[in-house]
């Protein structure tokens, strides 16, 4: 008889599982396990091998930071400060943030992608301090905050919909009053992406399908209490265009309200 739950964190590992079962049995069955799991432990070894060939011709693969991260600064609706880059890859936003003034935290789950990250940097003189784990499970003090910027182009969508829960709770420990948060994910909808499921399906199927799709709708409602400030498709870029973007993903940016003297939370911004 197993009774091991106690904690919330007991009932997070414990749904986790449902989803790493999956990933065993078809393995067991000589099946490459599907993409879903980036920000929790299980999922490292997909994305080590996903990233073990540097030449593969993946869009994201390229030195080119986001389009929607480049207008943000463009723009002045972020400025340079502390960030931190969830789910880094190798590094493309990391580099582009370091390049533009910030001091860069970058956190991935596979070793073979904070590795070519590295190497990006040392190539370009970059100074980015590059973290290698599940960024739920990490000390806090190595991802001490506060943050005034996090972004995170990809990590999201391939969480489990109780992971929301971590990555809210992640935000709420490291977002510094003010900061932003820029997202990039699945849209779901016509020519979107990810899988568009109900989160109880995710469940009894046992399996993320690839990564899940949002709605406008249902990303507002799990960032609400951040301040919506642009939410639109990404746009398309050229191969040749020194950025990337594709259609089929959201790109938002989100900020946490100033905190009031003596508050050390975020304040829901009405405005």
């Amino acid at each position: 008889m197993d009774r091991t739950v106690r904690t919330v964190e007991d009932v997070l590992a414990l749904l986790d599982g449902l989803f790493a079962s999956e990933a065993e049995t078809e393995a067991q069955a000589g099946a490459e396990p599907e993409r879903g799991r980036v920000a929790t432990g299980d999922g490292r070894d997909f994305w080590d091998r996903f990233y073990a060939d540097r030449s593969r011709p993946v869009p994201f693969f390229a030195a080119k930071p986001d389009e929607n991260l480049a207008a943000y600064l463009d723009q002045c609706l972020i400025a340079p400060g502390r960030a931190l880059d969830l789910g880094c890859g190798p590094g493309r936003n990391a580099l582009y943030l370091a390049a533009h003034g910030f001091e860069v935290d970058a956190v991935d789950l596979s070793p073979v992608a904070v590795a070519w990250g590295e190497d990006r940097a040392q190539e370009a003189g970059a100074d980015v301090r590059f973290l290698c784990g599940d960024a739920f499970t990490l000390p806090a003090t190595e991802l001490s905050g506060p943050y005034d910027l996090v972004v995170d182009s990809g990590c999201f969508h391939h969480l489990p919909p109780h992971r929301r829960i971590s990555y809210l709770a992640l935000l709420d420990r490291v977002l510094a009053p003010g900061g932003h948060l820029a997202l990039t994910c699945f849209a779901a909808g016509e020519a979107g992406a990810g899988s568009e499921l109900t989160d109880a399906d995710l469940y009894r199927e046992r399996r993320l399908q690839g990564g899940l799709a949002y709605t406008p709708e249902a990303l507002r409602w799990i960032f609400s209490d951040l301040t919506e400030v642009e939410l639109r498709r990404m746009r398309e870029e050229a191969p040749e265009s020194a950025l990337f973007g594709e259609g089929f993903l959201w790109t938002a940016l989100f900020r946490r309200g100033a905190a009031s003297s003596g508050d050390v939370h975020a304040l829901h911004d009405h405005t």
